[in-house]
This record gives structure tokens, sequence and C-alpha cells, in this order.
């Protein structure tokens, strides 16, 4: 005998059981993987915006970092300009009673490999009395050094002796193959400096005139801008810098093959400040004695610079010539940096300003920035000075 309410009930829990395992609809499966996209299309968005702003604030920090990295190099170089430990040239030393016999008659070039028959005493006085100089065009010999230049940008030059000195009464303290600059305090010595080679040369002496003066290395740079990083047309342009030293292949002391310093470096133009008249407003005269209105009271001669610059920065557009780079007392150093990296979407409109000089606009997705400061050249302004 069927029993038809049980039958029933299975019938009924079947149907249970088999709406409760039923997967989605089609509709439903649409929906979600729509909303799955979207989800993921907000997430990817976020990413990518992410990303990029990472990118460009990667580039916007080495673009900073460069500028200052630059403008701290040539400050410190520039402030040690002209310094020769005790030496004084006497154009500049006020103490000096006769006509100075050391003011610079040419401007030195500044790739001359050194020799004894090249570095005569009128090159080695043009040298340290002409601490820093400023280039449109490359200079002398130095076509083999400055290399790829890129167009329209300064080269400078800066020279003064090291930081660290070497002590000739010990042996092996000064080392050879290197060009030493050492200064006397003795009056019995014959000469004021010495720029030798030969460790065995430097024999001038402290003021007791009983043991030898220390020494210090010769110190030249020159700096440029060259128009590539690493590989020639990868158009990334970069400050470089050839120091003075032994070079190895040739044997010489001589600037050495310049070196990549800063990446990103787009421009370099300088401008000199020239101190060429005195307190009173006289005209600097280096062809006679220092000339002091009150003998008895020494507070400014009529015929010496006072260590100020006089009128506006100049920037050589023809070649400085020795009388105003003799003078020179501050510097201007402007930078134009760039990013190493275009930026998608940008367009450089910008006129950027670097002194008197005025670039751009350049139309192109590069970031620039312009970096600027004023170096006063102690050594050379400080000697001028009057109490």
């Amino acid at each position: 005998m069927i029993n038809f309410k049980a039958r029933a009930q299975l019938n009924t829990s079947s149907g249970i059981a088999a709406k409760v395992q039923r997967g989605f609809s089609l509709i439903e499966m649409m929906v979600a993987i729509t909303l799955g996209l979207v989800l993921t299309t907000g997430i990817l968005q976020l990413f990518l915006n992410t990303s990029r702003n990472n990118d460009e604030l990667a580039k916007t920090s080495a673009l900073i970092e460069n500028g200052r990295f630059a403008i701290q190099l040539l400050q410190t170089d520039l402030t040690h300009g002209g310094f020769w430990d005790t030496h004084v040239p006497q154009f500049d030393d006020l103490t000096w009673e006769e006509v100075p016999t050391d003011v610079p008659t040419a401007v030195p070039d500044p790739c001359l490999a050194y020799s004894e028959s090249d570095w005569d005493a009128d090159h080695k006085h043009n040298l340290l009395g002409i601490a820093v100089q400023l280039h449109q065009n490359v200079p002398g010999t130095c076509a083999g050094i400055i290399n790829n230049r890129k167009a329209d940008t300064d080269i400078l030059v800066v020279r003064h002796a090291g930081a660290t000195r070497c002590d000739p009464n010990v042996t092996g303290s000064c080392a050879a193959n290197q060009l030493y600059f050492q200064a006397s305090l003795c009056n019995d010595d014959t000469s004021p400096f010495k720029l030798v080679d030969d460790v065995s040369e430097l024999d001038l002496r402290v003021r007791t005139c009983t043991d030898f003066a220390t020494a210090r290395r010769f110190v030249s740079h020159i700096y440029y801008i060259r128009d590539y990083a690493i590989t020639e047309g990868d158009g990334i342009p970069t400050l470089m810098r050839s120091q003075f030293g032994h070079n190895a292949a040739s044997g010489e002391l001589t600037h050495l093959p310049a070196e990549a310093l800063i990446e990103g470096i787009e421009d370099l133009k300088v401008e000199l400040g020239i101190d060429h008249l005195s307190a009173s407003g006289s005209s600097v005269n280096y062809d006679t004695a220092v000339n002091w209105p009150n003998p008895n009271n020494k507070v400014s001669p009529t015929n010496r610079g006072d260590g100020a610059p006089d009128g506006a920065f100049i920037r050589c557009a023809t070649p400085c010539d020795e009388d105003q780079l003799t003078n020179v007392v501050a510097a201007k150093i402007y930078f134009l940096v760039r990013a190493t990296q275009g930026t998608t979407g940008y367009t450089n409109t910008k006129k950027h300003v670097l002194g008197s000089t005025e670039l751009g606009p350049f139309n192109d997705n590069f970031k620039r920035h312009v970096y600027s400061t004023s170096v006063r050249l102690i050594n050379v302004s400080g000697r001028r000075e009057t109490p």
C-alpha cells in the first residue's frame, strides 16, 4: 500500500535540497564580474597614480639634490681660490713698500703641462695672481681635456694651494710625482715661494730660518658642462671637472682627463665681481708703490682695491683680460639643473634667468630649476681690506 503522505514529504525535502545546492545564475555571475572589474580598475588606477607620483617625487628630489651639490661644490672651491698658505703676492700686500714685480702680465694657459722651461717666473706669477679664470671658449691647450662641451656654457678655472700639508723635514711625507707649493717665511731665502715637482727642492724655510717650511699640493680645477653623461648621444648634460695631477700614461704633470661629477647640470653661467677702485674711488694702479694718504695713519690706500666688487658683475662676453682677472674678489654662480628623465604630459614653457642670460622656453617634457649663489673670494678680498 502506497503511503502518499510520506511520498509527498520526500518530494518536498528533495525540492528544498535541490534548491539549496543550486549555483549562481548567469546574471549574478555577470554582476559579480562587473563589480570585480570596477574594483580592480580602481585599485590599478590607484597603484599607477601612486607609482607615477613616486617617480615624479624621485625625479624632483634628484633634481634638488644635484643642484644643491653642484652649488656647494663650486662654492667651497671658490672660497679657497687664491689661498697660497703664508704667501701674499706683492701687488696684494699692503705692507709691501716698493713697486710690485709680480703683477700678472697675461692670462695663463690653464692646461699647460708643467716643465721648468714653460713654467717660468712670469707664468708662475700669473698662476698665483689670477685665482679664477672664466672662459666661453676652450682655452689654450685644453682641447684634449675639455671634450664634448655643451655649446654656450661657461668654463671656470679655480686655483689654490691644497688643504693638507706635507713636511719636507720628514722623509716620505711629501710624495713623488706631484707639484708642490712652498712659501718662505725666512728673509734669507732667495725666493718667496716655489712650485716644484722634485721633493728635494722644497728647501724654503720657516721664520727662524732653520727647518724647512711645510708644502702643499698645487690645486687647479677646470669645470665645464659635457653634453652627455655615460655614452655620447645619451642627451644627459653633466658637470665635469679636470684636476691638475700626474698623468701616468704620459708621465707629465698636467691637467688630467675630466671626470663626470653630477648628471643633469644643463648650463653653467659665471659672473665676476671686479675690485678696480680704491675706497676713495681712485683706480687701482700697480705701477707704483702703495700710496697712503696719511703714512702715519694707514687707513686706506688710494691706488689699491678695497676688497669689494665695484659696479655690476661681468660675465666676460669677450675673454676677460689679466687686469680684470687679477682683481676678481667675488663670483656669482648660476646652474640650470634639468631632470634626467622627462615627465609624461608636462611641457616646459618657462623662461629661466641665469644672471644676465635668459634661457627657454624649451617646450620639452623635462623639468628644470635654476640654482645660484654668490661667493666671496676671501683669500683675495681679505688681503685688500684695511681696519
